[in-house]
């Protein structure tokens, strides 16, 4: 069964939403569910090259750090092993990039590179808008340098990203992680396993009695 993940890099609900998925899908045998990303940007108003951090927050929240927010937010990553450190964050990105380095490497790495980002802009503070750092986090998941060199400098993935961004807006996602099942049945929000396994289950059921 195919599920779809429409997300943002630099949105820590979506990287929870992933692991706590993860976690659901090792229960079951391999080749049960095939997970594709999609794009969604959180911020697309930002310029290509970014912004500084405490700018941006200031501008969102009128302050320099989001409060209580990012307190739960870490109490939700910690029992995932996500040690999340918005401190490093320096940059603001336009994840327009990323997202289109992800629909280059469509098929079954792309679940791995979308680890990379996500742990790549949540634990080291990296700039997942910048081409050059793009290329290491792709190598570091295992893509071939020269391929994503390529890909970077040429905006491979832009059509499916475009694509993407005017499927969200069709269905009216207005929030991220949005997970659509054999594209038929939707779950938004970043569940608990428990809640994400018995909706899996459901849908399978339902697909399997037509």
């Amino acid at each position: 069964m195919l599920i779809e993940i429409f997300s943002d890099v630099v949105c820590p609900w979506c990287y929870i939403g992933k692991r706590r998925l993860d976690a659901v899908l090792d229960g079951y045998a391999p080749g049960t569910f095939e997970v594709r990303w999609r794009a969604f940007q959180l911020y697309p108003m930002l310029p290509e090259a970014g912004m500084p951090r405490e700018a941006f927050m200031r501008a969102r929240f009128g302050r320099t750090d989001a409060g209580g927010i990012y307190a739960r937010i870490l109490d939700e990553a910690r029992p995932l092993g996500l040690d999340l450190d918005f401190e490093r964050i320096a940059v603001s990105p336009n994840t327009r990039r990323a997202h289109r380095m992800l629909a280059w490497a469509s098929g079954p790495r792309q679940h791995a590179l979308a680890e990379a980002l996500f742990s790549a802009y949540f634990r080291e503070g990296i700039d997942v808008g910048d081409p050059a750092a793009l290329v290491e986090v792709a190598v570091s998941a295992g893509f071939d340098r020269a391929s994503v060199v390529e890909a970077v400098a040429t905006g491979a993935g832009d059509d499916a990203v475009a694509q993407d961004l005017a499927q969200a807006e069709q269905a009216e996602v207005t929030g991220v992680p949005f997970y659509v099942l054999a594209e038929r049945f939707a779950i938004p929000g970043a569940q608990p396993p428990d809640v994400l396994r018995q909706l899996l289950d459901r849908a399978r059921t339902r697909l399997a009695t037509g």
